[in-house]
């Protein structure tokens, strides 16, 4: 038997299974293998999700919801928050909407206007009364020294 270095043109091809540098063995283009740099979510127009709703509503067989998630690429919580939604009829949820913090309203944009510039002021006269108490406080100390009575004023204090 004679032993030869030559591989078989085969062998050469695949190197014993995995193909080798430089060697295409796909006649088209390769697909590019760069990841966008963030993913982007799936929406769903109302539309969509009334047809996938009705293709659900269809399936009797054991197996079959799996199979239509699995196709439209759907997680069953998807399904059951899309149901309860028609079950509620608040078909405006089956609309896609746009994820983060919701823009105030023109009133509510007042509202919350007019609540700082409310706090502001309440800072403000906390300060003054603040000082208003430290000046009062130091008038009675000053009276005590120097022996002058003072009236006594008839109201009602919070404390």
């Amino acid at each position: 038997m004679s032993y030869s270095n030559k591989k078989h043109t085969s062998e050469v091809e695949t190197e014993g299974g995995r193909r080798p540098t430089g060697v295409s063995t796909s006649t088209g283009a390769a697909p590019d293998p760069e990841v966008s740099a963030k993913a982007k979510r799936r929406t769903f127009s109302a539309e969509q999700k009334l047809r996938i709703l009705e293709a659900a509503d269809l399936c009797t067989e054991y197996g079959q919801i799996g199979a239509l998630l699995r196709r439209e690429g759907l997680f069953s919580s998807q399904l059951a928050t899309w149901r309860d939604e028609r079950l509620k009829g608040t078909f405006a949820g089956l609309a896609p909407q746009k994820r983060g913090r919701k823009a105030p309203e023109p009133a509510t944009k007042a509202l919350l206007e007019e609540k700082k510039q409310l706090q502001r002021e309440n800072e403000r006269l906390k300060k003054r009364l603040a000082y208003a108490e430290l000046i009062i406080d130091i008038q009675k100390k000053a009276s005590e020294i120097l022996g002058i009575p003072l009236k006594s004023l008839d109201f009602e204090e919070d404390e």
